[in-house]
Parts: C-alpha cells; sequence; structure tokens
C-alpha cells in the first residue's frame, strides 16, 4: 500500500501513482467511484496493426515473397571473435 497526494494539473486534479505498483507510462486506465472509493482499472486493448493496404502495388517491381521465400538458412556466426566474458 502506498500513498499519494490528489494534485491539480491543467483543469483537472490528478494522482500519481508509485514505480513499484509497475504501471507502465501510456497504459489506458478506467476510473470509476463506487460508493467514495476510487477504482483504477487497465483497459485491456488489442494490439495494434499497421494497414500497408493502401500502398500494396504502389512500388513497381515489389512483390510479396513467397512461403519459400520467407524461410532463411541459418547464417554462421563467428561467436569466437567476441572473446569470452566472466
Amino acid at each position: 500500500m502506498a500513498t499519494t497526494k490528489v494534485f491539480k494539473s491543467g483543469n483537472s486534479v490528478a494522482v500519481r501513482l508509485p514505480k513499484s505498483l509497475g504501471v507502465k507510462p501510456g497504459t489506458e486506465v478506467s476510473v470509476r467511484e463506487e460508493r467514495g472509493r476510487y477504482i483504477v482499472e487497465p483497459i485491456e486493448t488489442e494490439a495494434k496493426k499497421i494497414d500497408l493496404t493502401g500502398i500494396y502495388g504502389s512500388i513497381p517491381g515489389l512483390k510479396a515473397f513467397t512461403r519459400e521465400e520467407r524461410e532463411f538458412d541459418e547464417s554462421p556466426r563467428d561467436w569466437h571473435l567476441l572473446g569470452k566474458r566472466g
């Protein structure tokens, strides 16, 4: 449990949430009052997707990869060149 104070922010009042609660900046929340208590809950949002349908075909020579073209061979790595740590 943590305590904090309500403060004025523009024409609204606000509350800072302690970092220890793990709330990430930009998290959308709903706030409601129930019998004199304020309840703050995160809103579950769907992952945003980028719609590329409007640009399909706008670049000459650009075509979608086939399933076979999307499979890549494992590239050899020279990890020994990095040296050992520890």
